[in-house]
């Protein structure tokens, strides 16, 4: 049964897709240790059934041969008193001649139970013989499947690895890009940027401010004017005109006109 069941394991450890068992796995790398600590557990496993397998052949192997040995000898035997008799009774020694026949017939049935024991365990031998055939084929496989574990293992371990690296250079690239607006230099080139505004903003601001300071400077001759004029008039002398104007004709004044 043991044997049996280690046959079994063998036989659906070698069918294993790995490649489908990977894609299924949450932690493809847990698995993979995994796969590779059950098979070399289960090959550990099948090593010892093949050399019990193989040592019970052996055995089954040497009693056949044995028996084998043991008919052919039982035959010369036989063979041996049959030719003894037929002397003994061609000289007139009929007694001498039954005895020896007699043990002829025990050598011959003997002959036949190890012929018997020899055909009975040759089917054992060929059953045996298969089975370690496929035990090996098994095993051989197995090894094959570990060798593929442990490429695929190493395999995802560097692929892991670059992967890595490649992020990590594509985090270093990202943090000096100046077209990207996270990155330091772009943050840096918004804060100028804001800084340009404000001072736009404060050149306008005081440009709007001398404005407005001219113009108030404007009103205020404007005022002065007017109140020059209106002294003019209290005195009883016409108001000026104003600077730059241009000189009208002179008109008398004649009073209840």
């Amino acid at each position: 049964m043991a044997k049996q069941s280690i046959f079994g394991r063998i036989s659906t450890l070698v069918r294993a897709n790995i490649n489908a068992l990977l894609d299924s796995a949450e932690d493809p790398q847990k698995m993979l240790d995994q796969l590779v600590r059950d098979y070399t557990n289960n090959i550990a496993d099948a090593e010892s059934a093949i050399a019990e397998t193989i040592g019970n052949l052996r055995l089954l192997e040497r009693d056949h041969e044995e028996d084998v040995q043991a008919a052919a000898e039982w035959g010369r035997k036989a063979l041996a008193a049959s030719r003894k008799a037929d002397e003994l009774r061609a000289g007139g020694n009929g007694a001498e001649a039954d005895k020896f026949d007699n043990l002829a017939k025990v050598a011959l049935q003997r002959q036949i139970q190890h012929e018997n024991e020899a055909k009975t365990a040759e089917p054992q031998l060929a059953a045996q013989n298969k089975t370690v055939e496929q035990l090996k084929d098994g095993l051989n496989g197995m090894k094959q499947k570990l060798d593929q574990l442990k490429a695929k293992s190493a395999e995802l371990v560097a692929r892991q690895k670059t992967a890595e690296a490649q992020n990590k250079v594509a985090d270093a690239v990202k943090s000096i890009d100046v077209m990207d607006p996270t990155s330091e230099l772009g943050r840096f080139e918004e804060k100028i940027r804001r800084e340009e505004a404000l001072a736009t903003g404060k050149q306008e601001l005081a440009a709007s401010s001398l404005d407005a300071q001219f113009n108030q400077l404007d009103d205020m001759g404007e005022l002065t004017e007017v109140e020059a004029r209106l002294a003019a008039l209290k005195t009883g002398g016409q108001a000026a005109p104003a600077q730059g104007a241009i000189d009208a004709p002179s008109v008398p004044y004649t009073p209840g006109a």
